[in-house]
């Protein structure tokens, strides 16, 4: 159907300006603070693009949505703008007509989004998992700048000098907080410390040189003092052993469904599955919302649309966090979207409406 070509062409179009747009500022945002990590020698320069890549897909799972909306609002409003839906109106072409027209084209973009949420966006996050577990996740003496204290989790370190390698530290100050109540922090101070290298570990391994070793309570004057020639020291990466929202976002969906009576895995498997028809619920809405006059402009509405369809989706995450600790079930995500399917039906009704109770009103009044 030529109205049809028509129609998807203006929406993809329009929809992909929106989308770049949109993707370019984040990844800008993003960027910005990989460079500031990267300063701080933390993260290697040449992994940033790649890091930026991996990310990418995790971005347009919002981005997808909300960009298609845009598309939608500016198109519908420029047919109103420019009396194209008034000829479309006159030939027996309804507005909710050009919407069921455009409902083959919602389906690609829902088919889209699920395979972004479904594969690519978990994988990206893997592959990212991956690369800062060896780039930007370090802890210890990999972060350490001469003259400088630096912390990471539960330690503080300080060295007088470090050599090019980062292998041998002078002067090395190291403090470390206990993560139980009641039990010791450590204190060390050594002349020398050297990068030990360890196969298929994780942690920063090093050997200390003549130095000393403190014990000390907190709050109390309780110490305990030992010296030491030699002393290896291993300093862990924290991490948590049980399922967090962060974790769970990079699990395949196959594993999601084996665990799928966790309440945080929950919350992510209705995530991937529901989210994605959100752009049906955004055909229904632009519908509803786009209707402007000529001297008005196409863009009078769009701010306020805008507005309602972020909300879905701030709402969407917060049903998510909800899910995650267990207060909601999985089947609020559908009623969500419903409702603002309900909504953007009834802002259509009341338009229709609109000019029938005004004419009415007039006659009472005459």
């Amino acid at each position: 159907m030529i109205i049809r070509r028509y129609l998807v062409k203006q929406v993809v179009s329009t929809s992909l300006v929106v989308v770049s747009i949109l993707t370019l500022i984040v990844l800008g945002a993003r960027l910005i603070k990989y460079f500031g990590v990267a300063a701080q020698g933390r993260l290697d320069v040449g992994v940033l693009f790649s890091i930026i890549g991996y990310r990418l897909p995790e971005f347009l799972i919002l981005l997808l949505p909300l960009s298609f909306f845009i598309g939608l609002m500016l198109v519908f409003g420029r047919l109103y703008v420019d009396h194209e839906m008034s000829v479309l109106n006159s030939s027996g072409v309804s507005k909710h007509q050009l919407a069921r027209l455009l409902a083959p084209m919602a389906t690609v973009f829902m088919i889209i989004q699920m395979v972004l949420m479904v594969w690519v966006s978990p994988w990206g996050l893997r592959e990212f998992n991956k690369l800062t577990s060896v780039q930007a996740v370090r802890t210890g003496f990999d972060l350490v700048r001469p003259k400088e204290f630096i912390s990471s989790g539960a330690y503080t370190i300080y060295a007088g000098s470090l050599s090019e390698d980062r292998k041998n530290l002078k002067d090395v100050f190291v403090y470390i907080r206990s993560d139980k109540e009641g039990k010791a922090d450590q204190m060390i101070v050594a002349k020398e410390a050297t990068r030990v290298e360890m196969s298929n570990d994780t942690a920063s391994v090093v050997d200390l040189a003549q130095g000393r070793r403190y014990e000390i309570y907190p709050d109390t004057a309780k110490y305990s003092q030992a010296e030491f020639q030699t002393w290896r020291l291993r300093i862990e990466n924290n991490k948590e052993a049980k399922y967090d929202a962060d974790d769970v976002e990079a699990l395949p969906i196959s594993q999601l469904w084996q665990s799928r009576e966790n309440s945080v895995i929950q919350s992510e498997l209705g995530w991937r599955i529901f989210v994605p028809f959100s752009m049906f619920v955004a055909i229904a809405l632009a519908v509803a919302l786009s209707e402007v006059t000529p001297r008005q402009g196409r863009y009078l509405k769009l701010f306020p649309a805008l507005m309602i369809f972020a909300s879905m989706i701030v709402l969407l995450i917060a049903v998510k966090t909800r899910i995650s600790r267990g207060e909601l079930g999985i089947w609020v995500y559908p009623v969500v979207l419903f409702l603002y399917l309900l909504a953007g039906a009834l802002f259509s009704r009341k338009q229709k409406l609109a000019p029938k109770i005004k004419n009415q009103i007039k006659r009472v009044r005459s």
